[in-house]
């Protein structure tokens, strides 16, 4: 007997498990939003900047003009100087962060024709901005330009960082006081602290208050993912965890619309802190999932909610009793209870095909966060229309995951993982001989290198699951997940690459990608193959096949389910 009677009984995905699925991912979208925002909040528009004074006249290429703001819009600092006359008959000329006088000018040209003495731009200088496409940013607000510019990109590594504690946090405190609180806390502090962000007043505050942000975000993606496998039987549970993502996906659309149609920065940051508000209203009526409430012991509450997802799925309550269901499972709690103390990291490198296993595993969790974000975060530096961009980046995650699952069941997780893998190292390599003026094909290629990247990222929670025994299978998928934080964090540095060249970042993500790719090749198949207990088990995958009944093996998946949760 097992506690997945519960779904064999009640229904694996009926009108309870539907309700709470549906409105539990609604929250996830949010998460998506908050990744993502960064991207417009940081926008950097064409700039000069100005010496004290009154402009009277302005002066680029043909175009003449009295007013600085009607030119900024069309200067581009590699075609030429700005120039511009001051009251008093001083002329400069303008740079982003340079601007430089005339020496006794004759008259106002286009062409120097006299000495000039240059002057570097401070922390104090004014900045003329152009609004005409961005109309206010924390960048335009701020003057995170020149020497401040750094501040603008450590944005979105310190949101990443505080990922990485969220995770850790809020995993760990979901297991101490359950996961209906920690859902329900998180997504209270997502809408206080996304609001809180546009009212920040200060970078600094700015920083801390999208630091906590990313902590509560990453904290209710982590739990919600536990949540929804907690509450679906094992005939649905691949395409429910998948499709957590699948939420995300949308958040980072809900993301590009909401750039395009509002160009001040705080409005923004309102608006998509109010999207998934309406969740706030019905998340206090969430029940513990029963796993939880088993574990703890507490039969009353368990009897409770059986009986209520008996009635909301049309059958009749009380013919599920929580004393069996507890009593049948007792003996294995006792025994992961006594095995976990035994664990350490080392268990992961216990022989040298292990140990193997491990590094593959390992590189596939990173490369599928790094690309995962340098996919998203850098669509915007691809050329075109950057809303366009990032709103396809989300977009192809949602057929990646349709054919993932499908694939999974179909061909296998290896045969899914390193094809995918090898696609976008080679669609993210072809960006080299693009010619530049074919923007089109550029963004093609690095939309295909996203759609792999989100079908190997998907796939890798389970795989990691099945190539590990009962024994670390738990450890396993938390350091795996450390090493995908790692790649979060890492990301944004990496598009910061497209400094050096427009595409240096998907390249990058590309060749990493086929190299891991052709290593994934090495790990062994788990489709159709048994849930290992023990490291003989494990070490034999993809040698020798271990005989087993064909319901024990689904016995034995629904298991691993409950304790990597």
């Amino acid at each position: 007997m097992s506690v997945e009677r519960v779904f064999d009984e009640l229904g694996h995905f009926k009108r309870f498990q539907r309700c709470l699925y549906f409105a539990a991912v609604f929250q996830a979208i949010s998460c998506g939003i908050h990744y993502l925002a960064s991207v417009f909040l940081v926008q950097k528009p064409n700039f000069v900047c100005v010496p004290p004074g009154n402009i009277t006249n302005v002066l680029y290429g043909n175009r003449t003009s009295t007013s600085l703001e009607e030119v900024l819009p069309f200067f581009e600092p590699t075609n030429g100087p700005l120039v511009v006359q001051m009251e008093g008959g001083r002329q400069w000329e303008l740079s982003a962060c340079r601007f430089a006088e005339w020496m006794n000018p004759k008259n106002f040209t286009y062409e120097l024709q006299v000495n000039k003495t240059t002057e570097k731009c401070h922390w104090n200088s004014l900045y003329v901005f152009d609004r005409s496409e961005v109309y206010q940013s924390i960048v335009t607000d701020w003057d995170l330009v020149c020497d401040r510019e750094w501040l603008a990109k450590l944005c979105q590594p310190t949101f990443m960082l505080g990922v990485l504690v969220g995770a850790l946090v809020f995993g760990d405190i979901a297991d101490r006081v359950g996961r209906r609180k920690i859902l329900m806390l998180t997504s209270l502090c997502q809408f206080v602290f996304g609001v809180s962000v546009a009212l920040a007043g200060n970078y600094y505050l700015f920083i801390v208050l999208r630091f906590l942000l990313a902590m509560v975000s990453s904290g209710y993606l982590v739990v919600v993912f536990v949540y929804v496998t907690e509450f679906t039987g094992n005939k649905v549970r691949t395409w429910t965890s998948m499709h957590v993502h699948a939420a995300f996906a949308v958040g980072i659309m809900v993301v590009a619309i909401t750039g395009y149609l509002v160009r001040t920065w705080w409005i923004y940051q309102i608006i998509l802190s109010t999207i998934t508000s309406p969740f706030l209203l019905f998340c206090w009526k969430f029940p513990e999932t029963p796993f939880y409430l088993m574990a703890k012991g507490k039969l009353r509450e368990t009897q409770i909610l059986l009986d209520s997802m008996a009635s909301f799925n049309g059958l009749k309550p009380g013919h599920l009793r929580a004393e069996d269901l507890l009593e049948s499972e007792g003996p294995l709690l006792e025994k992961g209870v006594e095995l976990k103390g035994e664990l350490s990291i080392l268990n992961l490198f216990g022989t040298w095909r292990m140990a193997w296993r491990t590094m593959t595993v390992w590189a596939v969790w990173f490369i599928g966060s790094l690309g995962y974000y340098v996919f998203s975060l850098g669509s915007v530096n691809l050329g075109g229309n950057q809303y366009v961009n990032l709103f396809l980046a989300g977009a192809v995650e949602i057929p990646s995951y349709l054919i993932g699952c499908y694939a999974m069941d179909r061909v296998g997780r290896k045969r899914t993982c390193a094809p995918a893998l090898l696609l976008a190292g080679t669609a993210c390599m072809l960006i080299i001989v693009v010619p530049n003026d074919i923007e089109v094909l550029a963004i093609i290629l690095s939309m295909t290198g996203k759609f792999s990247i989100a079908i190997a990222f998907g796939l890798i929670y389970l795989y990691t699951c099945e190539l590990y025994p009962t024994v670390i299978r738990s450890l396993a998928v938390g350091s795996g997940s450390m090493m995908c934080r790692v790649g979060s964090v890492v990301a944004p540095f990496c598009v910061y690459l497209a400094d050096i060249w427009q595409y240096m970042p998907q390249l990058t993500v590309g060749i990493l990608a086929f190299i891991i790719g052709v290593l994934t090749l090495w790990l062994p198949e788990t489709l159709g193959e048994p849930l290992s207990c023990t490291m003989e088990e494990a070490e034999a995958l993809g040698r020798t096949k271990i005989p087993v009944d064909k319901k024990d093996a689904e016995d034995g998946v629904e298991m691993n389910f409950k304790q990597s949760s």
